[in-house]
């Protein structure tokens, strides 16, 4: 099974490039994030001729994670379970009754002087909380999706240029070093240990991405169960590429 993470900075916007990822049918399970649409108006029957279920958690202008699967897709959870939240940011699933997925769009936060980074720290808080119970589950479960949070300096093309950012922030950086230390396998790193390169490329600047001006965003996080069965993970750039791009490559795993 190949899986796809990507966060589409809007469905309705980048259509056209999401239905050639589709088309392709190279992919039997693909996690979205950004939907930037309600779940009512979510445009299933764009997608119904593909071959995909799908199950939707949407929100109005912001935030929103889709699943589209090849397989069935059962145990549905929309919002994170134990934190109380308005925006649609968590959607968990069990992919052809054998691997657990989360998909997540983490918060953004802005700065560390913003308002918003203290939810966006509050959040992945009770996001560690919550997943505690996976890490030594022998259920295989995979974590995918925009995490708003480059974890080293390396996952940043100019650190100077963030710092303050949230994306960068000691005090989130370490949330998520909690997660590697409990024993979730970040699962490109692993695979590419002396490898500098990045999910999120911005739209300012020629050639952000000809330049390596980005930033790693987007992760898979595999519990012990699921690293042993993940043989591959790439970052896949040709939804950055596109005509109309969203300004995030895709992150892909494949699994036994």
């Amino acid at each position: 099974m190949k899986i796809l993470t990507l966060n589409i900075n809007s469905i309705r916007a980048h259509i056209e490039s999401f239905l050639d990822i589709l088309k392709s049918g190279e992919y039997d399970t693909i996690l979205v994030q950004e939907l930037k649409v309600e779940t009512g108006n979510f445009p299933h029957n764009l997608f119904e001729e593909y071959g995909y279920n799908v199950k939707v958690f949407g929100q109005k202008s912001w935030n929103g994670v889709a699943t589209f699967s090849k397989f069935s897709i059962e145990d549905v959870v929309r919002g994170m379970p134990n934190y109380s939240d308005i925006n649609a940011r968590f959607l968990e699933t069990v992919i052809d009754g054998r691997v657990r997925i989360i998909n997540v769009y983490m918060p953004n936060g802005e700065s560390e002087d913003s308002p918003k980074f203290q939810y966006k720290l509050d959040w992945m808080r009770s996001f560690t909380d919550y997943i505690s119970q996976y890490i030594d589950s022998e259920e295989c479960v995979i974590i995918g999706g925009d995490f708003n949070v480059a974890i080293e300096d390396r996952d940043v093309w100019n650190p100077k240029n963030y710092i303050g950012s949230s994306i960068s922030a000691p005090a989130a950086r370490e949330i998520m070093m909690q997660w590697l230390n409990a024993g979730w396998t970040d699962v490109w790193r692993e695979m590419h240990p002396d490898e500098v390169d990045y999910t999120w490329y911005g739209y300012r600047g020629r050639d952000t991405v000809g330049n390596g001006q980005g930033l790693r965003l987007d992760y898979f996080l595999a519990n012990r169960a699921a690293t042993k069965i993940i043989k591959t993970c790439e970052i896949d750039k040709s939804p950055r590429m596109a005509d109309k791009p969203t300004d995030h490559c895709g992150l892909m795993i494949k699994i036994d």
